[in-house]
């Protein structure tokens, strides 16, 4: 798996779970970086209805330290509305390199420490900031994925579909 979705101190649970979904669907690594705003034990998530839980790749990290470590041979992506970068101009077709998406807790984003030093790194989806504080996270980590998974011809992704009794077979 090339593309990687991170979060950072992830606070809101229907938000991970929602991008827990897109990681299903796309045969994509899920990073939780704790502290967790939530539990992420059985009785939690079926609460949650995230039957799906067990078809994620889930990495869990101690600290933003143990990551950074963790993934220092790919690509980091820091996705922020501070970025002067835009998504869709990067260039994510290597397919021979690991793409972390790193996105910060839904509250505080990222610390501002790490953004200075990945300043080279940090992406931003254009948006009108006078009307918005900034956009849902998970909707956020979808765009970024689906980018990714274009440029690299949606690797290992049904791209058609058929039913068995479709008429238009």
């Amino acid at each position: 798996m090339p593309n990687h979705i991170v979060l950072f101190e992830p606070q809101i649970p229907a938000n991970t779970g929602n991008i827990s979904r897109t990681c299903a669907g796309t045969n994509t690594h899920l990073h939780l970086i704790k502290p967790l705003g939530f539990e992420t034990d059985d009785k939690h998530l079926k609460r949650a209805g995230l039957d799906y839980w067990n078809e994620v790749e889930i990495t869990y990290h101690e600290s933003l330290e143990a990551f950074i470590e963790y993934s220092k041979e790919g690509k980091l992506y820091l996705i922020s509305k501070f970025a002067n970068k835009i998504y869709s101009d990067e260039d994510f077709t290597d397919t021979t390199i690991d793409h972390y998406f790193i996105f910060g807790k839904e509250t505080t984003g990222l610390p501002k420490p790490f953004m200075r030093k990945y300043e080279e790194d940090c992406l931003r989806i254009p948006m009108n900031d006078e009307h918005v504080r900034s956009l849902n996270l998970s909707n956020t980590a979808n765009i970024l994925i689906f980018e990714a998974l274009r440029q690299q011809n949606f690797p290992d992704l049904e791209l058609t579909h058929a039913y068995e009794n479709d008429k238009l077979k």
